[in-house]
């Protein structure tokens, strides 16, 4: 896991498709990452030693994507004071406002950077925890200067 910037947790394999374009963007912008499975409620201990381990292999930043009760960024923030991006994804009995209220509810002195719900959040987690690693790479400031530049260009200036 060397060399690892980002690591990407998902409470729920159902997770991945909306976690995916955290993913996504981070490898169009060349930064290593990697994706887990990783039960805040289910597998705390697992959860445990892999935030010590990422710590210790060069992770800088969390993203975490949990529905629900969405613990699972609040979690990883009290074990770590790396930053951490939390994705609230899309529950079918209230559509990730329970997730959302979850998470950007942390309580004071264990704070969580809380995204969008579901794939426009988890795309922003990828181009905030970009932006958070570039302060000191300036290869990654030209990259992300380069994403905006064309994501500029793709604006029309007239209606279809």
């Amino acid at each position: 896991m060397n060399d690892i910037k980002v690591a990407i947790i998902m409470g729920s394999e159902s997770d991945a498709e909306e976690m995916k374009p955290a993913s996504d963007i981070l490898n169009e912008l060349k930064i290593k990452n990697e994706t887990r499975v990783i039960s805040a409620h289910r597998t705390p201990d697992r959860l445990r030693e892999y935030i010590k381990d990422s710590e210790k292999n060069g992770v800088k930043v969390f993203i975490a994507g949990a529905g629900m009760a969405a613990a699972l960024p609040g979690v990883i923030a009290a074990y770590t004071l790396l930053p951490v991006l939390g994705v609230p994804i899309e529950s079918k009995s209230l559509k990730g406002i329970d997730s959302l209220l979850s998470i950007v509810q942390m309580p004071p002195g264990i704070p969580v950077g809380t995204l969008a719900i579901g794939s426009p959040g988890s795309k922003n987690a990828g181009l905030l925890a970009a932006a958070i690693l570039a302060i000191e790479d300036k290869d990654l400031t030209d990259r992300l200067k380069d994403f905006r530049k064309k994501q500029s260009e793709k604006v029309r200036k007239d209606p279809l």
